[in-house]
């Protein structure tokens, strides 16, 4: 997966200037682990996705990792292989501060369509 990119995409789920839209529980999967950028990705004729090489890893959920201090693995591995520079990520982007704010918002959003 590529590190290269800087700012969150337009409906990315790690950005806090859009209404909130994925599961409560899937905040909890993507944020615990390397996740790729949707927009980088494909999918099978089922909608799993597919290993291309051309993933691109999540700015958004970077972003957020890099605002807690709490880089994943990877992205500590990749940073010393100089594939990952949290220092061009684009920190004003509108992402999240921390675990507990995304998830309040998801949590919040999904009740409200139940």
């Amino acid at each position: 997966m590529n590190y290269s990119r800087k700012t969150p995409c337009e409906n990315c789920p790690f950005r806090n200037d859009i209404r909130p839209y994925i599961h409560p529980e899937r905040v909890e999967e993507i944020v615990g682990a390397p996740f790729a950028c949707h927009k980088t990705t494909e999918h099978d004729d089922e909608g799993e996705p597919i290993e291309t090489g051309k993933e691109q890893h999540c700015a958004g959920s970077l972003i957020l990792h890099e605002k807690m201090e709490r880089p994943h693995q990877m992205m500590r591995i990749m940073e010393r292989l100089g594939q990952y520079d949290p220092s061009k990520l684009d920190m004003n982007a509108p992402v999240y501060d921390d675990l507990e704010e995304m998830l309040c918002a998801h949590e919040e959003a999904h009740k409200k369509l139940a």
